[in-house]
């Protein structure tokens, strides 16, 4: 599965790259970055996947996230996949809206038509993505940890809940927990997988109700936050956890909205989180 550098730069004690390769599970090129410190010279290094939201691609927390820094002094490889499956012949929003679609893929496997051939980002993520990881990078893939931000929030509570195992820890920046609930995820559930009786495997809070466990989680959110009261929701998640017994830190932070001048604000604190729960 040969993958081809798009770019590679220098930055704070490691290399930062961006790649493409030809995916087999949405079958199209796909693009995705990583940072390795240069502590993985020496020894293979633990995991941090960062799920981006609605619209985005790797670029936005390339570019904006702030993380380099941290991880280069904790010796954590950061990997950020693109949101959705992208080329001339994969179906976009009939209407052109961002919420679904390009850049909207939700991280679930469509079963819907037009849509099951190319949107299988769960697959991608969980399966395909780590595969290549684990065969070009100098990484110790039996300690991965994964976040994201938004519908990548979602996709980070979602997996990590799916596969506690493989996760040794899940954080989120203004996460949808309750997809099923929201119009955003109504729209993208509906539309991907079709009956709402097949949502629930991707709806965080449905899964913690169902029995899906872990040990923590952590989430942040801003206050002003355009979307905290129709979209979000994280009470949803606060209450369901608390009713399962799952440690939940939820943090509401005055004044910050849903951006990345929020996330790369708080993005230190995640990472030195999930350090921890890796073993460093």
């Amino acid at each position: 599965m040969p993958i081809e550098t798009l770019s590679l730069n220098r930055a704070h004690g490691g290399a930062q790259g961006v790649y493409r390769h030809i995916s087999s599970a949405t079958g199209t090129d796909m693009v995705f970055s990583v940072f390795v410190p240069d502590a993985a010279k020496e020894r293979p290094l633990p995991v941090v996947w960062y799920l981006s939201g609605l619209t985005c691609t790797q670029a936005n927390v390339t570019e904006k996230g702030e993380f380099r820094r941290a991880c280069a002094e904790l010796g954590l490889i950061f990997v950020a996949p693109d949101t959705s499956p992208r080329g001339e012949d994969v179906p976009d929003d009939p209407a052109g809206a961002y919420d679904f679609g390009l850049g909207a893929g939700f991280y679930v496997d469509a079963t819907q038509e037009p849509f099951a051939r190319h949107y299988r980002m769960w697959t991608y993520i969980t399966e395909e993505l780590p595969e290549l990881i684990a065969a070009e990078f100098p990484a110790d893939m039996t300690r991965q940890s994964i976040m994201g931000h938004s519908m990548g929030g979602h996709g980070a509570l979602t997996i990590g809940l799916t596969y506690a195992d493989r996760y040794k820890a899940v954080s989120a920046f203004a996460p949808i927990v309750a997809p099923s609930q929201v119009p955003w995820g109504r729209k993208a559930l509906g539309g991907y997988l079709g009956a709402q009786e097949n949502w629930a495997a991707h709806d965080a809070v449905a899964l913690v109700q169902a029995g899906a466990r872990r040990t923590d989680l952590l989430i942040d959110q801003g206050e002003a936050d355009q979307f905290l009261e129709e979209q979000l929701k994280p009470q949803l998640l606060l209450n369901a956890c608390k009713q399962a017994g799952i440690e939940i830190t939820l943090r509401m932070h005055p004044g910050y909205d849903h951006s990345y001048y929020f996330i790369s604000t708080f993005m230190e604190d995640h990472l030195r989180w999930h350090a921890v729960r890796l073993g460093i």
